[in-house]
């Protein structure tokens, strides 16, 4: 609120040194950003906070200008640039939707980056496999009945198997599909995951639009007696991760289910946070950040110490 009083005061400064960025001469020879670029990467910055996502619609123009304190005209300037990127979607008639949204990446194994395993291997030159591959159609039970939001009695396609990387086990995976979603014959999905395919894979493949997921990370003790201790190649009791995982399509649909057992090393988990925003930096906020010194404050100042030297 501090911030907005400030602006509307500063109108007539703004009018008198109409050069550079907010009025400062010096901003021109140093390259400083325009408004409409300090616009534009506080919208990236607001939309990487990851609190919209793909395809969630953004409030009324008017609102997103005045939380950024410029004008609609600098706003849409911002949002046609944003637009080109392919970071929003602006629909006549409807509104601005959140298009896609780039984050900064620090390791492939982060949570928050819903991506296949496959995809992760390539990217390290892993070939992918898969043993003791079973397919089976089964009543879920109560458990997942409740995950999936089926009765206990549904039927629902069960895949189980060990994942290998270069010929050696990585996981123990165990995956049931939602009966609305229409899988292939058993033989196309078999051939499919045995070529180290997940079953994340073939969902995307099929066009079903996965929009997100819910993981929880369970720390696990094995043994080597037990059998995932035997799959994973384990000789005395070691603690390992269990990551179990609820996919979803649109806001509330859920399509899969899975539970994965890693091996030691089989896989570095890194979760990147980052605080929430409800509403995008104020532009000037951003401006005076990056070293640009807010002339407002500085004429208001000036004028403090004119008064003064002048009562004395």
């Amino acid at each position: 609120m501090h911030q907005r009083v400030i602006m509307a005061r500063g109108t007539t400064t703004r009018r008198r040194r109409p050069r550079g960025l907010l009025g400062d001469p010096a901003s021109v020879n140093h390259g400083a950003p325009s408004l409409v670029d300090s616009a534009e990467q506080a919208l990236h910055n607001w939309l990487a906070g990851g609190r919209y996502r793909q395809g969630d619609r953004l409030p009324p123009e008017h609102e997103v200008a005045a939380m950024l304190g410029v004008s609609r005209g600098t706003l849409r300037s911002a949002l046609q640039r944003l637009e080109e990127s392919g970071e929003i979607v602006r629909r006549q008639g409807s509104g601005t939707f959140v298009g896609r949204v780039s984050v900064p990446t620090a390791l492939d194994e982060r949570l928050e980056r819903l991506e296949p395993y496959s995809s992760l291997a390539a990217r390290r030159g892993l070939t992918l496999s898969s043993m003791d591959l079973k397919i089976s159609r089964r009543a879920v039970g109560v458990e997942l009945g409740e995950a999936l939001g089926l009765a206990p009695i549904a039927q629902a396609v069960t895949v189980s198997r060990t994942l290998m990387a270069n010929d050696a086990p990585v996981a123990v995976m165990f995956d049931v599909v939602h009966p609305s979603v229409l899988l292939p014959s058993d033989e196309e999905l078999r051939r499919s995951l045995e070529g180290g395919r997940m079953v994340l894979d073939v969902l995307i493949e099929l066009g079903v639009p996965v929009t997100f997921a819910r993981t929880r990370v369970i720390p696990s003790l094995i043994g080597p007696r037990e059998r995932a201790g035997k799959l994973l190649g384990v000789r005395r009791v070691t603690a390992v991760l269990e990551l179990e995982e609820l996919i979803y399509a649109g806001r509330d649909e859920r399509v899969a289910y899975s539970r994965d057992l890693f091996a030691p090393g089989g896989i570095d988990v890194m979760v990147m946070r980052s605080l929430e925003s409800t509403r995008p930096e104020p532009v000037v906020n951003l401006r005076n950040s990056r070293g640009v010194r807010a002339p407002v404050a500085g004429r208001r100042g000036r004028s403090r110490r004119q008064a003064t030297n002048g009562a004395s």
